[in-house]
């Protein structure tokens, strides 16, 4: 028996294409880590194409598989967090499914953990199978958030990391609905480190993430982490009001010189000016007093439909869920199965 765990932490969604290579890839990696016994988490996140059937052939084959299966789709990084608070290991690493972040690069994170780091995120450097504009488009907004965050989030940097129990713990701690976990994390603080790695070309099937969840998803990172756009409500209110009166001194001269121009277009276009910022104005503040909205009401992050393990598949009981972090408290607890608490390590592959 080794004396330390990795949990492999994986969302799935709609990746059978996928999940068979990844799985013989990923087990292989762990297989090859020294002295490190190893468990691999899958997060059925409301799977319809039949992932969850093969996941759970996995975890009937191999007793370091668990399967933890949502009620429905409830996002990517709520699988990632379910994943986390389900975790047993010494130190946790997020990795998709997708095979776009070569489970061999877990050797490389592993290793700088052992050296110190509470938390090491790999870094992209080459991105095969990425266009000019999702390239463009993701430099961009890293440059935005770097401008309006004091917290420093790392740029070219994914959910692909390592985090130490303690840093996990942490995290489980943080609750709010509407995460951006490489944000979070980051907020944690501790010593971070970056490894380089080449991410490859998405190895089967199409992205989960077109542009549409992309602006959502760049919407919670700047919201969850910045007042700047509320600011910027204020800035276009001050601007408005300095056009408005600019436009008024220029009457006043017009008619000083004798100038008269007829008909409304100057001042339908003011007014259209005007109540394009207050659109924009009324967009910012929904979007925070949605994200308020949202919290208040207390739903639990996640609910699991059930859990695979060891061969066999229990429901999840609603109110159980996984033991808080020690000496931490969690507002909304999450919704998980109190017998996963209960099972041992018998079901870690050493």
């Amino acid at each position: 028996m080794t004396d330390k765990l990795i949990s492999l932490v994986v969302p799935v969604f709609n990746e059978l294409e996928v999940i068979g290579e990844f799985h013989r890839r990923a087990t292989a990696a762990l297989r090859g880590l020294q002295g490190l016994g190893y468990e691999i988490i899958y997060v059925d996140d409301g799977s319809k194409d039949g992932s969850f059937e093969t996941l759970s052939r996995f975890a009937t084959a191999d007793s370091a598989v668990r399967v933890v299966k949502f009620s429905r789709n409830f996002g990517h990084q709520v699988a990632i967090t379910a994943g986390i608070d389900h975790a047993r290991g010494d130190c946790i690493v997020v990795i998709d499914a997708d095979l776009q972040d070569p489970p061999e690069v877990i050797a490389q994170l592993v290793e700088e953990w052992r050296a110190g780091s509470e938390v090491v995120y790999a870094v992209r450097g080459e991105r095969e199978g990425e266009g000019p504009l999702k390239l463009l488009t993701a430099a961009a907004f890293y440059r935005l958030l770097s401008r309006i965050v004091k917290v420093e989030i790392p740029a070219n940097v994914g959910d692909f990391r390592l985090m130490s129990r303690r840093a996990a713990d942490h995290f489980r701690a943080l609750r709010e609905k509407d995460r951006f976990v490489r944000g979070l994390v980051s907020w944690l603080g501790f010593r971070q480190t970056g490894v380089e790695y080449h991410r490859d070309k998405r190895f089967a099937g199409v992205t989960k993430y077109p542009y549409s969840k992309m602006v959502r998803f760049a919407l919670d990172g700047i919201t969850s982490f910045s007042t700047v756009p509320l600011r910027l409500a204020t800035w276009l209110g001050y601007l408005a009001a300095l056009g408005a009166f600019l436009y008024l001194m220029s009457v006043f001269i017009q008619k000083l010189v004798g100038i008269t121009v007829e008909g409304w277009a100057t001042i339908m276009v003011a007014m259209l000016a005007m109540g394009a910022v207050q659109l924009i104005c009324l967009g910012i503040l929904g979007e925070y007093i949605g994200r308020i909205f949202t919290e208040i009401k207390a739903r639990p992050m996640y609910i699991i439909d059930s859990v695979t393990e060891d061969g066999s598949t229990y429901s999840s009981a609603p109110g159980a869920a996984p033991a808080p972090p020690a000496g931490l408290t969690s507002s909304t607890p999450t919704v998980a199965s109190s017998e996963s608490r209960a099972s041992s390590q018998q079901s870690v592959r050493d």
